[in-house]
């Protein structure tokens, strides 16, 4: 008893928060604010106005948006080139191709996907270059996958938990279930959790209950004003600043960073952190997970091919983008395109209008020099990025049973669709090097289950262990598997894989979010697109999304009329000759 009413007195604190942001403590209305990126009026289109600031965040609609596709067809015609076949550039490609457009996709890899590319090795193992979650608030690219048919098949919901698991087998967990939603479901959750003790639940407590989330409770355009103007510091920082101490970020937020951003809290931008969670304290939906039943391409990216294709956007898989063509005025500041220069022979494409749909590295390798003389592709290379080394481990038993080791060894007869031991969930821990994994045998079944085999342990190292040997990371991932599930020491390792990614996410750190640019440039018939490019998201599947239905929207609505996009292409038709190092 005397454990619940400390629960009791610990949500009371995080609930007694909200009244000290009571609308009535308000200065004035009509103070001035402090323009943030989001409010920066350079959105033609709408629809793309909707994707950024405050509104979008609670926006449900944009599910529907994204579910129904641009609701347009341009009355002229674009031939349209995209860079990049990642999520961003897909999702661009079929609101255009709906709106009535040619286009073609470029793409150096020789698979689609971008940071979420997965593909079979000579065995037939899947393959993937990261650990893909999906929270319930990217309305986004749900709505894509109920387009493309990809949504009630593909996607496995999880129970409404997250579950840390430390050293000797010990559980910890954030347990979202309850009666009410958010915002009480939430604070519940952290004030119950087994990951803390006392003294640092009361301490969260203190720094929740007066941090911005909980502002938003009553007021959620000054809650989030209150989160953009975080960019600048740390979580720590920020988390210390008012109470927060060093238990609470070792033993829970550092594991949480490390799964938004590959960074702990003494580098992650507090806006990122505090981004997250503001979703989750505002939507009941946001903190549920769901995941692939099976690999990122048979689930979510052939889908979205065959929707291309049915629409003739042609994809060029292993075909470079070499450099754009363009014009530059007498100062050698670049005006227009005209196309691009690719593949192995350079062959020169000339195109209406071309998309860079790059991730931070691409956008780099790939914008010409004099590009850089606009301060918004110059702010680019500001940006940086973090490695992740992605690990599969298959076992011959279930790794995650903590609770019948006749169970744990136990991997005969049919065991598919998720009837394995363990843990069906994504799982979070403080005491590895990876701070989230999961058993894709159990969460994604579909491609992952093999008869007669166990777990197949899929965990994302970061930058500290980057540099080590693949069979290092191997081993090292074993041994902290065995640390952290101490029965799995009498299973053997049957398969393994390592998938080395210099450059991942850009790099969350504070500051950066002024680098971000936006979908439409100073070169009228060129674009960007990503999950870098600014949306309010994070560096996610859902940012990358929202960047291609943003872009997307910015050329539907500058395509038509007399200053439009086409006219434009036909006032400035050129024959585009072999640049000098063609063959």
């Amino acid at each position: 008893m005397m454990c619940s009413k400390v629960n009791f007195a610990i949500t009371m604190c995080l609930l007694s928060g909200v009244a000290a942001f009571a609308p009535s403590k308000f200065a004035p209305q009509n103070h001035v604010v402090k323009m943030s990126t989001a409010e920066a009026p350079s959105f033609t289109s709408e629809s793309a106005k909707q994707q950024i600031g405050n509104d979008a965040f609670l926006n449900k609609d944009l599910m529907a948006r994204a579910q129904n596709g641009p609701g347009k067809k341009n009355d002229e015609k674009l031939s349209i080139g995209i860079i990049g076949a990642g999520l961003a550039g897909m999702v661009a490609a079929m609101d255009l191709a709906d709106a009535g457009h040619d286009v073609e996709i470029f793409e150096v890899r020789p698979f689609v996907g971008g940071k979420v590319s997965s593909w079979k090795d000579k065995d037939d193992n899947h393959i993937e270059m990261g650990l893909h979650v999906f929270f319930g608030c990217y309305y986004n690219l749900f709505g894509i996958m109920k387009r493309t048919g990809g949504f009630e098949e593909n996607l496995r919901i999880k129970e409404h938990i997250h579950t840390f698991v430390n050293k000797g087998g010990e559980l910890g967990a954030l347990d979202f279930k309850f009666p009410i939603g958010a915002p009480v479901s939430g604070l519940q959750a952290f004030a119950r959790t087994e990951q803390l003790g006392v003294e640092d639940k009361f301490h969260n407590a203190v720094r929740l209950g007066t941090s911005p989330i909980v502002r938003a409770l009553v007021d959620f355009d000054g809650g989030m004003d209150m989160v953009r103007e975080l960019d600048d510091i740390t979580f720590t920082q920020w988390f210390t600043q008012l109470g927060g101490k060093r238990g609470s970020l070792d033993r829970m937020w550092d594991a949480i960073a490390y799964a938004l951003g590959f960074l702990d809290c003494d580098t992650i931008s507090a806006r990122c952190m505090l981004t997250i969670f503001m979703l989750f304290a505002i939507r009941t939906e946001a903190s549920v997970l769901r995941m692939l039943d099976g690999s990122p391409q048979t689930g979510l990216h052939d889908p979205i091919i065959k929707y291309l294709e049915d629409r003739n956007v042609k994809i060029h898989l292993k075909t470079p983008v070499r450099d754009i063509v363009h014009d530059v005025d007498e100062d050698g500041r670049p005006t227009r395109v005209h196309g691009i220069v690719t593949g192995a022979l350079n062959e020169v494409r000339q195109f209406d209008t071309v998309i860079a749909a790059c991730d931070v590295p691409g956008i780099k390798k790939v914008l010409p020099e004099s590009f850089r003389k606009y301060d918004e592709f110059d702010k680019i290379y500001n940006l940086d990025t973090v490695p992740i080394a992605t690990v599969q481990v298959r076992f011959d038993g279930w790794v995650t049973e903590l609770n019948d080791e006749v169970r744990m060894m136990d991997v005969s007869g049919d065991q598919s669709d998720g009837r394995g031991a363990g843990i069906d969930n994504l799982l979070y821990s403080v005491d590895t090097e990876f701070s989230c994994f999961a058993d894709l045998a159990l969460t994604s079944p579909g491609d992952y289950y093999k008869p007669g085999e166990g777990s197949l342990i899929q965990a994302v190292f970061d930058e500290r262990a980057f540099s080590r040997s693949n069979e290092q990371i191997v081993e090292d991932c074993i041994k902290q598997l065995n640390d952290v599930f101490p029965s799995s020491r009498k299973l053997k390792c049957t398969w393994s894989s390592v998938v080395k990614l210099g450059q991942s996410l850009y790099r969350e750190k504070p500051g950066q979010d002024k680098f971000r640019p936006k979908q439409a440039t100073p070169i009228s018939n060129f674009f960007l697109a990503g999950s870098y490019t600014y949306q309010d998201y994070l560096d996610s599947m859902e940012g990358a999304t929202r960047s291609g239905i943003m872009v997307a929207d910015e050329v539907i609505a500058r395509a038509d009329g007399p200053t439009g996009l086409a006219a434009m292409a036909k006032e400035n038709k050129v024959e585009v000759a072999k640049p000098f190092f063609a063959a």
